[in-house]
């Protein structure tokens, strides 16, 4: 390659990282407008975050959430403590509002990205790959819908990103001993966040085992004793309610269907970054030394195949997209410091032609020849690199494009970049809004009619003859009134014959419930059946895309009817 060509293509290729880098840097953009939006929004936008809300409100209040369900208010979490402590600090300052617990999750996810820059870098020369992997990670279509909510998933994956990102480094030479703790100490809290870290404890002890059979034994002995500790007293002090609610009542049915479909849409959107972490992958297994970077990709993978269960989503996946964004960056960081490389020359390269026997002729004559195709590679490689690794970021952007597509900003974005006028089609209403994952029930932007819908709905709270049974806490927390059932989990108990409904149906049978709303209607079959023998529909609201049925007790129309009197 001449010199005039490899300088042209160092500055196309220094001019497609700038590039990259702006589109990455405009996603931010359109995360961080998403995410003050949903800061501002006061109701549940995603089904089950006031239930995280209100979790932390009764640790506050030096309470449990780990309760019967067969027991008024029939709620329980069934979720591991730590996500809901860290919002407890946030209640004085915000109030019993689901901002807190919101911005938990936006921060855990820029600290997840931090990281994974941060162990790219480590590997990886120069600026542009440690930025570019971490931007790559709250690019994700999966990331970006669910960083900013009051769910803990976010928290999990950022505690996964910092245990390996030690544990990777457990026999550094000064560091490995803290470096190893430290991993630990991650791990527990990242499985005291959610208990599916189980399987980035997994590739974690196995990195730890293949390097130091010692130091793995003893890790892993020395984590499940303390966390078996931890979830004995927790066991203990709940009456046993820790263990049906984080553990039995998540044994849900398993649709294989589901799995399949969420598999193809995450490697749909990430193909380019799941084919270079599967490349990383196949490189070390076969050429290398597994690193704890692949062992922790290879068993995020397997965390996103349980996917299939009754009440997962593509939240599963999010684990294998850091661990993806990081084993990306790696790889190509190794193809560019492959092809910086200068290769030495063969020995006995010069005058080979004139030794020894006809074989030994050609036999340096081939030396010669792959000496020539080594300095070769040396001149073209970084060049064409320089060229291409931006441009692959730039098509994965491509493949991941999510935004509104209106307003005066994102209104001009979005016909520069075609999808102007396309909508997401909610159950009740479309928004404007473009997601390349197709079909989805978040990322768009509140509108004026659904802050309306959801005070119409909250007056209803409000004004209840009774305690309110809502599917969604937000309406009973902002009424002031206790948070009564929570909906999935007395189904997930029900369905493994773990809840006793009579009292919940005596209740409804009494029309105790001055008002029922319901938006998907995830209860016990017994439990459907009483309200609807019990209340009647007096409204139905859309508010964010969904269907919310207002209900009132039958009591309110013979108490109107005065036919029924005497």
């Amino acid at each position: 390659m001449s010199p005039q060509l490899a300088r042209i293509l160092r500055f196309a290729g220094t001019c497609l990282a700038v590039l990259a880098i702006l589109v990455y840097v405009g996603d931010r953009i359109v995360y961080v407008v998403y995410a003050a939006d949903l800061f501002r929004w006061p109701f549940d936008y995603d089904q089950g975050e006031g239930f995280e809300l209100n979790a932390a409100i009764l640790f506050s209040q030096g309470e449990w959430p780990y309760r019967d369900n067969a027991v008024y208010p029939f709620y329980a979490s069934n979720y591991p403590p730590l996500f809901h402590l860290f919002i407890v600090p946030l209640l004085p300052l915000v109030g019993p509002n689901l901002v807190a617990g919101r911005i938990v999750s936006f921060v855990a996810t820029l600290i997840t990205a931090a990281t994974i820059s941060v162990i790219v870098r480590r590997k990886a020369h120069g600026w542009f790959l440690p930025t570019i992997s971490g931007l790559a990670f709250l690019a994700s279509n999966h990331v970006y819908q669910s960083g900013p909510l009051c769910r803990l998933h976010m928290t999990m994956v950022m505690f996964e990103t910092l245990a390996i990102a030690f544990i990777a480094n457990f026999d550094h030479p000064r560091h490995g001993t803290r470096n190893l703790i430290l991993g630990l100490l991650m791990i527990l809290l990242a499985g005291y966040t959610k208990q599916m870290a189980i399987f980035t404890a997994g590739a974690a002890l196995g990195y730890v085992f293949l390097r130091d059979v010692r130091k793995g034994l003893l890790s892993g002995i020395g984590l499940v004793i303390i966390a078996g500790v931890i979830f004995w007293l927790l066991n203990v002090a709940t009456g046993g309610q820790w263990w049906v609610n984080t553990i039995q009542a998540n044994v849900n049915e398993f649709d294989y269907r589901q799995t399949l479909f969420l598999l193809g849409q995450w490697f749909r959107l990430h193909s380019i970054l799941v084919v270079l972490g599967a490349a990383y992958l196949v490189y070390e297994l076969f050429w290398d030394r597994l690193s704890a970077y692949s062992l922790w990709f290879f068993f995020a993978l397997g965390l996103g195949l349980l996917s299939g269960k009754w009440g997962a989503g593509f939240g599963y996946f999010a684990t294998a997209i850091a661990a993806t964004c990081v084993t990306s960056g790696l790889a190509l960081g190794r193809l560019q410091s492959a092809a910086s490389r200068e290769p030495i020359a063969p020995a006995g390269e010069k005058g080979a032609e004139v030794s020894g026997s006809s074989a030994r002729v050609w036999s340096n004559r081939l030396t010669h020849w792959s000496g020539a195709a080594l300095r070769s590679r040396a001149t073209w490689a970084p060049p064409l690199l320089a060229v291409a690794i931006p441009a692959l970021y730039v098509v994965q952007a491509a493949q991941m494009l999510h935004l509104p597509t209106s307003g005066p900003v994102f209104g001009p974005v979005a016909r520069a970049l075609g999808v102007a006028g396309q909508v997401v089609q909610g159950d009740c209403t479309t928004f404007e809004y473009h997601d390349a994952m197709g079909y989805t029930q978040l990322g768009h932007r509140l509108t004026k009619e659904d802050y309306a819908a959801g005070q119409e709905i909250l007056d209803y709270a409000r004004t209840a003859d009774g305690p309110v049974f809502s599917e969604e806490a937000m309406f009973s927390l902002l009424a002031g009134e206790p948070v009564v059932t929570n909906p999935t989990q007395l189904l997930n108990l029900f369905k493994n014959d773990l809840l006793d409904t009579s009292e919940i149906v005596a209740r409804i049978d009494e029309q105790e419930f001055g008002v029922v709303i319901f938006r998907a209607q995830f209860y016990p079959s017994p439990v459907l059946e009483a309200i609807g023998q019990n209340y009647h529909p007096v409204d139905h609201i859309c508010m964010n895309g969904f269907t919310y049925h207002i209900l009132w007790p039958n009591r309110l129309l013979d108490e109107s009817d005065p036919s029924s009197a005497g």
